[in-house]
């Protein structure tokens, strides 16, 4: 049942470099983190930490933000997962999509339960142990992220949650929506806005060199396979991944 990934084929000369804690003063980001209030197991990892270049490249996408936005700032929602932290999740998502769904106290045949963890699979990224395809947040070169507004102290409209499991969640869905020539006003402003600033995210951490997830609007990475994956064809240069899974016990934190 694991979905295959196309970044997978991207060879990994990972460069030691050390996984550093998000500054708490310098980014937004929940007191608690919300996989932490779940029971996902950290243990002595911190969900709030990057690489160091991937940190120094946040600061220069909020810099680059602030300098049209004053009053907003990057939201961290999440950064390194563990493995242990990435199965649990993917296994809370799959738990979520059955009661979703009706399904959690009946017996799937193989055929349904292959076509539900699909769908978990097209967010949630198959948390295998192979060090050749590691899942990108256990590089510490992936960060989930939305934007958040200090004067009405709120996260900006973006059009859906982090996490949705549905079409919401690609980053053109509301921008494909807002071109609709049917929409009622409410609808067409909501669109309008969330596809604006889902953009206005968007161009913050290209200049930053960050690379956006296909398939989620919140998901950015620097230095991964799928960095790599993205990029080839604007940077052909570009043939191995600077960070492979990262290991906080052999590793530790700079």
């Amino acid at each position: 049942m694991t979905a295959q990934r196309a970044y997978w084929k991207i060879p990994i000369q990972d460069t030691q470099e050390f996984l550093v804690k998000i500054p708490e003063h310098q980014f937004a980001s929940a007191p608690i983190h919300d996989y932490e209030k779940l029971g996902a197991p950290y243990d002595n990892a911190s969900p709030y930490a990057v690489r160091d270049s991937v940190l120094k490249a946040l600061v220069k996408a909020q810099e680059y933000l602030q300098r049209h936005h004053p009053q907003w700032r990057l939201y961290i929602f999440d950064a390194y997962r563990p493995l242990a932290v990435q199965a649990f999740m993917a296994d809370h998502a799959y738990k979520s999509l059955l009661q979703e769904k009706g399904l959690e106290n009946q017996k799937l045949d193989n055929g349904l339960e292959k076509e539900l963890w699909s769908e978990v699979y097209k967010i949630w990224a198959p948390p295998n142990d192979n060090p050749l395809t590691p899942p990108p947040h256990s590089t510490g070169a992936a960060v989930d992220l939305t934007i958040f507004d200090e004067e009405n102290q709120t996260c900006i409209n973006m059009g859906s949650p982090i996490d949705e499991m549905s079409e919401r969640s690609q980053p053109l869905h509301f921008q494909e929506l807002a071109a609709q020539t049917d929409l009622d006003p409410a609808t067409l402003h909501h669109a309008t806005e969330a596809a604006k600033h889902r953009h206005i995210l968007l161009e913050a951490m290209n200049h930053a060199e960050f690379e956006r997830h296909p398939g989620e609007w919140w998901h950015f990475c620097l230095g991964d396979q799928m960095w790599v994956w993205l990029s080839q064809e604007k940077h052909p240069e570009r043939v191995a991944a600077q960070y492979g899974r990262y290991d906080l016990l052999n590793q530790g934190m700079a």
